[in-house]
């Protein structure tokens, strides 16, 4: 089972602005809280700011399955200010993510509204919008995960794949590549699952995305032979630890024997 997802970036927003390096810095070691006051100040008025601070308190539910009234209140105020239809795609895109996320964590089952919202978000976000790779990589771990149709899942993947390439959206390649991998590994193709999870750990550990490089060694673990493997999970494990045993979902994957399988 996969529980990832990501967090818009902000749109435009120069990378090197100090809010932005500081927001990533937080959110890269797990401090979602942090990361969302940074931006709560300037949020309110602000729809691609507002959007971006409700995404971090999502994943925050998605990496420790809490904070889910927070999520929801931060995700209405980012609604009611989006204006265009990009805008309202962005927002109804995370609405979704979270369904999902509430879902595939068994908190409450929100499938129906989860494929509801990304539907939504489908008919709004044009195919060239900057939101699109990302709508279309969650649309597949709908059908992955919730509709049981890899098939589906593995053609937006593949789009979602496409299109983060070409903006050069690093950290959303990383997803794409380890779920690409992960379903390459279900049918067998070991060599294809193993270039996949070591593009994934290679991105995100170029990146610095610290809470995502644990489950990237241990998805990895699952496509080498032993004595790599071992050595793998154990690094995963040393990892999961210092960052306060973060994502906790990860946990039964480290404990011996570990199940095969690929969480975010």
């Amino acid at each position: 089972m996969s529980h990832s997802g990501r967090p818009e970036s902000v749109e435009g927003e120069d990378r090197h602005h100090p809010r932005r390096v500081a927001v990533w810095r937080l959110r890269s070691r797990g401090c979602w809280d942090d990361a969302a006051a940074l931006l709560a100040p300037h949020a309110a008025g602000d729809p691609s700011l507002s959007l971006q601070r409700a995404a971090l308190l999502v994943e925050r539910c998605l990496f420790t399955a809490v904070g889910w009234a927070e999520a929801e209140e931060a995700l209405r105020a980012a609604e009611a200010v989006a204006g265009s239809a990009d805008e309202r795609g962005a927002a109804a895109c995370e609405r979704g993510h979270l369904a999902y996320a509430a879902t595939v964590l068994g908190v409450r089952d929100r499938a129906d509204e989860a494929r509801a919202a990304l539907g939504r978000a489908a008919a709004l976000v044009a195919p060239t919008a900057p939101g699109r790779p990302l709508l279309d990589f969650r649309r597949g771990l709908i059908a992955e995960h919730l509709s049981d149709t890899p098939q589906a899942a593995q053609a937006a993947y593949r789009r979602a794949h496409a299109g983060a390439t070409a903006q050069g959206d690093l950290l959303l390649c990383s997803f794409t590549w380890r779920h690409l991998a992960g379903l390459a590994l279900r049918e067998g193709e070991l060599a294809e699952a193993r270039h996949g999870f070591a593009e994934s750990l290679r991105i995100r550990e170029e990146l610095g995305y610290l809470i995502g490089t644990a489950p990237a060694l241990a998805a990895l673990a699952e496509a080498e032979p032993e004595p790599e493997a071992s050595r793998l999970r154990a690094e995963a494990a040393r990892l999961f630890r210092l960052l306060g045993s973060i994502p906790t979902w990860l946990a039964p994957q480290l404990e011996p024997p570990a199940p095969r399988g690929v969480v975010a």
